[in-house]
């Protein structure tokens, strides 16, 4: 065999290996191919071509195997067993930066399904060679490593810690400040993953100056990366009232709240979720937002939105409500309790119709002005409805109940209480009679509407234990009237008038 024909099979083991690669690459983008591919034992052949003597082929090896390790966590798992793990992370260190990103982006196709699978790309020893990534010149190389440590961090606090001790968190800050927008986006999710588990873990992010870079992305016109950094700063908020200041006081705000009308809703509802985190945590940081017209534009914005969205400025508003009867008041004049009303018929969600539940006791439970502002907007016997609507979920029927009571044991506006009186079982009934107990003896009005509503008939009606605090609350009403009147609407009255009747005898 001549030198020629030598070469030319070289050659055409080249191309075969070259055609192998890229074709299983391709088929590896089609969902319906993979089951093939992986009875076919893929991995196996794909394994050796990661050493091969041609760059183009060990980068298209690598980036079949990642996106067939992406698919699902069986092929993820097969990549781990193959061995191949540790060849991919010995590469980040040696290999062109072409090579650098397909093994980066396997390492996180691994990585994302399971924490298993992200402590076997830690075991490997893969976290040392993608910290070094991150100071690559290649932005590239940067962004697939920043992805992968996010991948990793996200799963819980013990791998998130391992990516921070690994020293990633100071080189991600500064690939936030880096030009490219696809680097600042991933390092700003990178940093909310790892930020997301813990106080001391959001504490080490924020010790390293992230919160003011981030703060200067927040008007940022590229609606993905203010998704991210949103994100971020919300998972930094929420631990405690100091990252909370700090972020408040990267002066953020009234800027920030122009994302409410981003036409990018994740953006949007970013934006509502660092607020929700802010003013959870005391009545100063929620006067702050309150003061910034946050509260305002929050209602606005569950008006123009739909689904789970709504719900982080749904329990925003009770946050605020909460903390005190001067913010529960801002959010009932900024008419917040007639488009929570609606939330609570629109949404088809249990858990959103909890948190709004739980929203309406939270502004309703401060003084009766509260209490009445909820029950004129006829939400009370919404609320009961869902208590008593055995289909709802059992979180759903406690916050529905919860919030009764509290706006019940403030209510003092009959309108709104007269309707749970046909409706409501007796451990409800008991606060409702209760509040009419207390209004009627000092309202003349509210004494002769009760009777011409046929209230006052109703009570008669219920059949209370002797002695018991239902019974005495009966008694309390019934004592706001002449006897005869009280007689006229309890039952059988009218049974006793007809019988007296038959045994008249006329003079």
């Amino acid at each position: 065999m001549s030198q020629r024909q030598v070469l030319q099979v070289f050659e055409q083991y080249q191309k075969a290996r070259t055609q192998f690669v890229q074709t299983i690459a391709e088929f590896a983008t089609r969902p319906q191919n993979i089951e093939t591919l992986q009875n076919a034992g893929v991995m196996s052949l794909l394994r050796p071509l990661l050493l091969d003597v041609v760059p183009t082929i060990q980068q298209t090896a690598a980036l079949a195997l990642g996106r067939l390790a992406n698919y699902n966590d069986d092929l993820a798992e097969a990549v781990v067993k193959g061995d191949i793990l540790p060849q991919l992370v010995y590469s980040l260190a040696e290999q062109n930066r072409f090579y650098k990103k397909a093994a980066a982006f396997v390492l996180r196709a691994v990585a994302k399904h399971s924490p298993e699978l992200a402590q076997a790309v830690v075991d490997c020893g893969a976290l040392d060679a993608l910290v070094v990534s991150l100071e690559e010149f290649d932005p590239g190389v940067k962004e697939a490593a920043a992805w992968a440590l996010g991948y990793i961090a996200r799963h819980n606090a013990q791998l998130s810690q391992a990516v921070v001790d690994a020293g990633a968190v100071p080189l991600l800050v500064l690939c936030i400040q880096e030009p490219e927008i696809a680097l600042k986006r991933i390092a700003a999710s990178s940093l909310s993953d790892i930020a997301k588990h813990s106080l001391e873990l959001a504490q080490t992010v924020v010790d390293t100056g992230a919160i003011a870079h981030l703060a200067q992305m927040t008007l940022n016109p590229d609606a993905k990366l203010k998704r991210h950094v949103l994100s971020a700063l919300s998972q930094m908020a929420k631990h405690s009232v100091d990252l909370a200041e700090m972020v408040v006081e990267a002066e953020i705000f009234p800027a920030v709240l122009a994302c409410l009308k981003d036409p990018d809703e994740y953006v949007r509802k970013n934006v509502t979720t660092l607020m929700r985190e802010i003013t959870k945590h005391t009545p100063e940081l929620s006067q702050m937002i309150v003061n910034a017209g946050g509260v305002a534009a929050v209602i606005d914005y569950l008006g123009d939105s739909r689904g789970n969205v709504r719900l982080p400025g749904i329990m925003m508003l009770g946050y605020v409500a909460a903390h005190s009867e001067n913010l529960a008041m801002a959010v009932i004049v900024s008419k917040g309790v007639p488009q929570l009303a609606i939330c609570l018929v629109e949404e088809p969600e249990d858990h959103i119709k909890a948190a709004t539940a739980w929203a309406f006791g939270q502004i309703g439970r401060h003084t009766p002005e509260h209490a009445r502002a909820v029950a004129a907007a006829n939400v009370l016997p919404k609320l009961l409805g869902l208590y008593l609507d055995t289909q709802c979920s059992e979180d759903l029927q406690v916050k529905a109940k919860k919030a009764l009571k509290n706006i019940l044991q403030k209510c003092t506006h009959l309108p709104g209480l007269e309707p749970l009186l046909y409706e409501a079982p007796s451990n409800i009934l008991k606060h409702v009679i209760c509040q009419f107990s207390k209004v009627l003896p000092h309202d003349s009005k509210a004494r002769r509407l009760f009777v011409t509503s046929g209230g006052l008939k109703k009570v008669q009606e219920i059949k209370a234990e002797p002695g018991s605090a239902l019974q005495e609350y009966i008694n309390a009403i019934n004592n706001c009237y002449p006897e005869e009147i009280v007689r006229y609407y309890s039952p059988g009255y009218s049974e006793a008038l007809l019988e007296r009747v038959e045994n008249y005898q006329p003079a």
